[in-house]
């Protein structure tokens, strides 16, 4: 059985949203990473807490070690984030009247970053029982996946184009993107396979018609070489031809 769960950031932490989603069984699964200027409430021992506060708190779970990537001129490291998990009752705002919300939390912290870097640290709520570390380390592979579906999200609009299609009504617009889908995800697969795996032949993934004209295209020639380019060498041109977005 297939169960979906809506991922997302900081920005859809909303107090409704939650509401909805357990208003009705079977509604729909959520886990989102809490905004700290939202300032969230729980209940705890017959007391209001902000929820940072509750979760920074508790007893620790477990560790686990999380590679994070360079960006900009920051160099990639492995840090070993504290895990902490916890049953809530999520105290609406001011502006609601309604009954708390009962969600499972999971904060992941590295209280000793490096001099120079950013702290990490994720508070996830979800809809989704998380009983134990195991669980609550799955709720942060999953929450890690994200960025994997943000890229897609973005091969969509830089290398479909998605964005400039103009189309005249709706259901037009649907069997394009139903085709640019697609498309996006085989650029995606093949930009990483590009990078992982560079020194295999291109003619493992590409029609002998496909690598020949793509050469020909980038290097502005009419004759292809006769044996294909490595896999990294076609990636390589992505930016030449203009198509495949940078991940």
């Amino acid at each position: 059985m297939t169960r979906l769960i809506n991922i997302a950031d900081r920005e859809s932490d909303i107090y409704e949203w939650f509401h909805v989603a357990t208003r009705e069984a079977g509604g729909p699964d959520l886990l989102i990473r809490a905004n700290r200027s939202s300032q969230r409430k729980v209940e705890a021992e017959e007391e209001q807490r902000l929820l940072w506060a509750h979760l920074s708190a508790l007893p620790l779970a477990g560790h686990i070690d999380l590679h994070i990537p360079g960006r900009g001129g920051r160099k990639a490291r492995q840090a070993e984030l504290e895990i902490r998990h916890a049953e809530i009752r999520l105290q609406p705002p001011k502006r609601m009247k309604a009954e708390p919300i009962t969600q499972w939390a999971v904060h992941a912290f590295k209280p000793l970053p490096p001099e120079g870097s950013e702290a990490v640290e994720w508070l996830l709520l979800t809809t989704v029982p998380t009983l134990t570390l195991e669980d609550a380390l799955e709720r942060l592979s999953w929450y890690a996946a994200r960025w994997n579906i943000e890229v897609y999200h973005r091969t969509l609009k830089s290398g479909c184009r998605i964005e400039n299609r103009r189309l005249g009504d709706a259901d037009s617009l649907e069997s394009c993107l139903a085709i640019d889908l697609v498309v996006a995800r085989r650029i995606l697969y093949l930009t990483k396979l590009g990078r992982e795996t560079p020194e295999v032949p291109c003619s493992l993934f590409f029609e002998e018609a496909e690598w020949k004209a793509l050469y020909c295209y980038v290097n502005k020639t009419p004759t292809p070489p006769d044996e294909p380019p490595p896999l990294g060498r076609c990636h390589a041109l992505r930016g030449q031809a203009g198509r495949l977005p940078r991940t």
